[in-house]
């Protein structure tokens, strides 16, 4: 009567195990990103590197599982990870004596400005929660090996959908429980607790299975078939590297042109996971009638999201960019449960399939930036993803007429063409005309000529979005411009500073160089004082034969620190700024972490007494307005709002916020007059802070 007892509390022992582990596993990318995200730039590339990581990681976890199902006795397998566990619990307890959690970095472990952004976010990763998180990776291949072996006869594939379905609850508990409710320690400590919980139930799963008998190895009379040979195992490395590569250049597509947030890390990473369950679980999710055309529309939209960009809108790009990245993985996803092997070779499949998506992250976050001079990942995964799928249903579902199968052919051979002729032209597209093209971890900049009416002057894009124009000749070259006119909001707090109208000297601070066009309002004795974190920007503007020469005509006297602003203003004295400008923005997306209270916190105490902070708020999609009041709301702050609408060749429509200690330092009458109210100063503002923020409360309508 005691063995059919024993048989159902394996299964959910495991089940617990496995489901928690893959739960733990894709929170903690979302805890560390959060924490990173602000130490280095609010950079799209932040959370690609770190989903490197994690891939690299997921691959050398899964290689340890093969390793033990593989090489080692039940026996040994137990004590093996029995001590590797008990290591990392004992890793994380050191960890709370000196950190503010056990996976929680102390400030004091913010990188160097002279640090390499991606080497820095590894090192930080692999310090923190290598070894734990190398563990947790394991999890999913060795206790489905140990499952198949506690309970024979029955598959454990099932526990795989049962994985993601875990992973896919981490994500959700993460921006709509976790964030919000705690700042990034607590969050860590919630994290580490569960680690431990999760400890005690791999433990116990490791000694059931330590005493179950070994699974037989397959002889050499293993049907030919059963037996994956080299070339499907080489498809299964493709049909995974395919999503992963999707996945992170989608991703990053989207961060580009809205915000580095983990709300919309997790959209594109939802579906990833989703996929896998649908195709694992519910095998008859996955109707190639269904996915494949999709996928062919999908390919065909995206193409078209490329080409419009920020024109096309951002919810339509979002719709555009997630449903191609599903209908991708299901049919990658689709057919790689088609080829799954026998339960023996359970661990290789998972092996390879953890490889193919290493490849991908390796590709998207370290391959692309060092050839591409643009971001041309997601192109190429749209056209070899393509062509994957085409090769793969022609290969196993064409009808066998030879006919049918010739008009198939071509049919397939001329959507592939003409899918890669409309990337390859958007792809040369991107490159005409530039005087200057760069990429690094911090994205793209352009350098190229372009007019307003008969006036030609220099360009900067950032993305797709200008960041500053300098006109050819004098005396245009050296007034300010586009949204830094003389009667945009900054303008006018420098302009119309009170200190400035007395005659004083100023002490101007700007966050984002840009073009340097706040330069310009350096008059002789001022101190004008920029924070960059790209050193390409940087460039552009300095050496001998900058493309901008606004830095070097400026009377007044010009100082760039290079780096994060808000990693560089919590380390330097206070500066005594009379107006401090936040203009950083990258294409249309936001560095959240510079539109928070810690951060205006920290503006303010390098702000003198009656200096004003000016927050540069113009944006296609998100409307900031709120973000700003509520900070303001909670600080006690002054806060107006200055929309300029003038709009011409030289100066463009722009939208700024200005913040004060007191109603009195915004008492100059012209700065007076260019205030207004722009919503209802009674409403409730969403409150962002470092630890949480809602792009959702601030879309346009």
């Amino acid at each position: 009567m005691t063995a059919p007892a024993r048989t159902p509390a394996s299964s959910v022992l495991f089940a617990v195990a496995i489901g928690l582990g893959a739960f733990l596993l894709f929170l903690v990318q979302f805890i560390l990103g959060k924490q990173l995200l602000p130490w280095f730039g609010g950079a799209p590339a932040v959370w690609t590197t770190c989903m490197l990581f994690f891939q690299l990681l997921l691959l050398g976890g899964y290689g340890y599982a093969h390793l033990l199902a593989d090489r080692f006795t039940p026996a040994r397998q137990r004590d093996i990870h029995l001590a590797a566990l008990g290591l990392a619990a004992v890793l994380l307890l050191v960890r709370a004596f000196v950190w503010p959690a056990p996976i929680s970095p102390s400030d004091a472990w913010k990188p160097d400005a002279e640090a390499s952004p991606i080497l820095a976010i590894l090192g930080l990763l692999a310090f923190t929660v290598g070894l734990p998180f190398l563990v947790l990776a394991a999890t999913g291949p060795l206790l489905q090996s140990w499952f198949a072996r506690v309970r024979p006869g029955v598959s454990p594939y099932r526990l795989y959908a049962l994985s993601n379905l875990g992973s896919l609850l981490g994500m959700f508990s993460y921006p709509f429980a976790l964030e919000p409710a705690l700042p990034i320690a607590g969050q860590g400590w919630v994290w580490s607790i569960g680690f431990f919980v999760f400890a005690g139930v791999c433990a116990a799963c490791a000694v059931l299975a330590g005493s179950a008998p070994a699974i037989a190895r397959p002889s050499g009379h293993v049907v030919s078939d059963s037996k994956p040979a080299a070339g499907r195992k080489l498809l299964w490395f493709a049909l995974a590297t395919i999503p992963s590569t999707m996945l992170l250049a989608t991703t990053s597509q989207i961060s580009q042109e809205v915000a580095v947030i983990p709300f919309l890390w997790m959209l594109p990473l939802a579906l990833y996971l989703l996929s896998f369950i649908l195709c694992f679980e519910y095998e008859r999710s996955y109707v190639r009638a269904l996915w494949l055309p999709l996928l062919v529309i999908g390919a065909g939209g995206a193409t078209y999201a490329l080409y419009a960009g920020v024109y096309a809108g951002m919810v339509l790009q979002l719709v555009i960019y997630l449903v191609t990245l599903l209908a991708y993985c299901m049919v990658c996803h689709g057919e790689l449960v088609r080829q799954k092997p026998d339960p023996k070779y359970l661990t290789q499949f998972y092996l390879i399939v953890s490889a193919g998506g290493a490849a991908g992250g390796i590709f998207t976050g370290v391959v692309a930036p060092l050839l591409f001079p643009e971001f041309w990942e997601l192109p190429i995964a749209l056209f070899v993803g393509f062509a994957l799928a085409m090769y793969v249903l022609y290969r196993g579902a064409w009808p066998q007429r030879l006919w049918l199968s010739a008009l198939s052919a071509f049919g397939v051979l001329v959507g592939s063409l003409a899918l890669a002729g409309a990337l390859v032209h958007h792809m040369r597209e991107q490159l005409d005309d530039n005087m200057f093209v760069t990429r690094n971890f911090f994205g793209v900049l352009r350098v190229d000529r372009a007019s307003g009416g008969n006036l030609a002057y220099t360009r900067l894009r950032h993305g797709r979005i200008t960041h500053g124009i300098q006109f050819e000749g004098e005396p245009l070259s050296s007034v300010p411009t586009s949204y830094y006119g003389q009667t945009s909001g900054v303008g006018l707090a420098v302009e119309k500073h009170p200190r400035r109208l007395a005659g004083e000297k100023l002490h101007i601070g700007v966050v984002g160089l840009g073009a340097g066009t706040m330069a310009t309002y350096g008059r002789e004795g001022d101190r004008v004082r920029f924070y960059e974190i790209n050193p390409a920007v940087v460039a552009l503007s300095t050496g001998d034969e900058p493309y901008f020469t606004y830095l070097q005509q400026s009377d007044g006297e010009v100082a760039v620190v290079v780096g994060d602003a808000r990693v560089a203003l919590e380390r330097e004295q206070p500066q005594g700024f009379d107006v401090l400008a936040i203009d950083a923005f990258s294409s249309d997306s936001i560095p959240a972490h510079l539109l928070t209270v810690e951060a205006v916190e920290l503006y303010f105490r390098h702000l003198r007494e009656g200096g004003l902070l000016a927050v540069h708020i113009s944006n296609r999609y998100l409307d900031l307005d709120p973000v700003v009041r509520g900070i303001g709301e909670k600080l006690g702050l002054h806060v107006e709002y200055v929309e300029d609408l003038e709009n011409d060749e030289v100066v463009w429509q722009s939208d700024w916020m200005l913040l004060a200690r007191r109603d009195s330092d915004m008492n100059s009458p012209d700065l007076v007059d260019a205030l207004a109210p722009k919503i209802d100063p009674d409403a409730p503002y969403p409150l962002w802070t470092d630890a949480y923020s809602n792009l959702l409360q601030v879309l346009k309508r």
